[in-house]
């Protein structure tokens, strides 16, 4: 049972540092060098214009990055010395990221965000020296883990996708569950047309086999017949899209998502996930390979919504450029990590 936790909670740090590597750096363009000294801003006055939130997210933003490595290192060290070595990671984090926005044009390297960063991951990494144990090893949190997932390192892999998919669903660049779009970073022309009947179609097709697909895969995670778990992930990741789509139109349409192709498509997915359910487990995991692959094809092949295009024409992601560059790449990559997932795991009945 550690050796799981153990690789959880270190999957959990590793993909976290990760992510804020990437939001710290989008957008990724316009690279050069500004002429300024490098640590010109480690001593630069007072940024001119400062909130509250600005100061309260970027302490917000480190605090998971100082908790999450105290839990994986507390599996290997001290408490005390782990909390030092999440503070000295978390600094030299920020450190680097501050001094690499000196080439970002849309970004400012700033000693106050440093400072919030450092104080985050210092918040982060007490709350973890004191509760990381509780919650992720042997704790309540660690309890409920096993009882409802198999233990196992793919298995552990497999909650990472989990919570990465839900990530997923507060980006609000898709169409609901319309994960794995490439065709911007790849420059490629939409091949169809937009007609009204049409999208409805291809939106329902894309949202049904997603949902085959993440249904499936949470039940291959679970312990045996558990449709109350696999219903709960699907309503929260409707929740984080209603979020995100509040957070968008400034709370006036949190059920933007909810047209009659996905709902239509909500429901054949579900019908196609219980059907599915006496299938063995290898039939499972090819099944949902398949759901995700044409998933995919789908969402690259679409017309654009309409709807989504006339509501970018308002919408600034301003405080949220960082998150909404997190959600993006997860969204843009998460079937391309899921498929060989879904190649390589095996379940405990296969094996």
């Amino acid at each position: 049972m550690a050796k799981a936790s153990s690789a959880l909670s270190l999957y959990l740090a590793g993909a976290y540092t990760l992510l804020a590597i990437y939001g710290s750096l989008y957008p990724f363009t316009d690279w050069h060098d500004s002429g300024v000294s490098l640590t010109a801003f480690l001593t630069a006055d007072w940024p001119r214009y400062t909130t509250a939130f600005d100061i309260a997210s970027n302490v917000g933003a480190y605090l998971p990055l100082g908790f999450l490595w105290v839990t994986a290192l507390r599996q290997r060290i001290a408490a005390a010395p782990a909390v030092v070595v999440a503070v000295v990671i978390g600094t030299m984090l920020s450190l680097g990221m501050e001094v690499m926005q000196h080439f970002l044009p849309s970004r400012v390297p700033s000693n106050l965000d440093l400072a919030c960063n450092v104080a985050g991951t210092l918040i982060g990494a007490l709350a973890g020296g004191y509760w990381g144990r509780t919650m992720l090893d042997g704790g309540r949190l660690d309890s409920l883990r096993h009882r409802l997932f198999v233990s196992g390192t793919m298995h552990d892999a497999g909650l990472l996708l989990i919570w990465m998919w839900l990530l997923t669903q507060f980006n609000p660049d898709t169409l609901l569950f319309g994960n794995g779009g490439l065709r911007e970073l790849l420059a490629v022309p939409r091949p169809l047309d937009y007609t009204a009947g049409g999208f409805v179609r291809i939106e329902a097709a894309i949202v049904g086999t997603h949902t085959l697909a993440i249904a499936l895969i949470v039940t291959l995670l679970a312990r045996p017949w558990l449709p109350g778990l696999v219903l709960a992930v699907i309503a929260a990741g409707l929740a984080a899209k209603s979020l995100a789509f509040l957070v968008m139109l400034h709370g006036s349409a949190g059920f933007a998502w909810a047209t009659p192709g996905s709902l239509s498509g909500l429901a054949g997915g579900l019908l196609l996930w219980f059907l599915a359910t006496p299938l063995q487990s290898r039939w499972q995991r090819a099944l949902a390979a398949l759901s995700l692959l044409v998933a995919t094809t789908l969402v690259n092949i679409a017309p654009e919504n309409p709807y989504l295009a006339n509501t970018y024409q308002v919408w600034n992601p301003g405080h949220f450029l960082n998150f909404h560059g997190l959600t993006r790449l997860a969204s843009n990559l998460w079937p391309f990590l899921a498929l060989p997932w879904l190649m390589l795991m095996k379940t405990d009945r296969e094996r």
